[in-house]
């Protein structure tokens, strides 16, 4: 179901004050969007599997503090394979204007930019057909 005009209004207008008073909080969260890097990952991997030999040796010494260490390196390695990457942002947070058109203007993303300004070209190129 399609937004009115007006819940369209507000929701810019709901955006460009984000935009414009938290911009810090932002670029915050696009900067966390970032996918895990290969060497994140070999890495991780790398630290759960020298945690896995480390519990199997604390069972087979029979000293719980080894397993117990050897759990904490394997969660660690983990952690450390799924964590996001932290990418910089390839253009700052657009900045609110007016158009001549009367609307906000919105920076040409031509294919590129992130996903949520793709979905609002397309959204507002439908609404201008319509």
């Amino acid at each position: 179901m399609p937004l009115s005009e007006q819940e369209q209004r507000l929701l810019e207008e709901m955006e460009r004050s984000l935009y414009q008073n938290d911009s810090d909080f932002v670029a915050r969260v696009t900067r966390r969007q970032g996918r895990p890097t290969y060497t994140a990952i070999t890495l991780g991997v790398l630290g759960a599997l020298v945690g896995v030999a480390v519990v199997i040796l604390g069972l087979v010494f029979k000293a719980p503090v080894i397993g117990i260490l050897g759990f904490v390196v394997m969660l660690a390695g983990v952690l450390f394979a799924l964590r996001p990457g932290m990418r910089v942002p390839k253009a700052k947070a657009p900045r609110a204007g007016k158009s001549s058109t009367g609307g906000a203007s919105r920076p040409s993303t031509g294919g590129g930019g992130s996903f949520m300004d793709r979905m609002n070209d397309r959204w507002d190129k439908r609404n201008d057909q319509s």
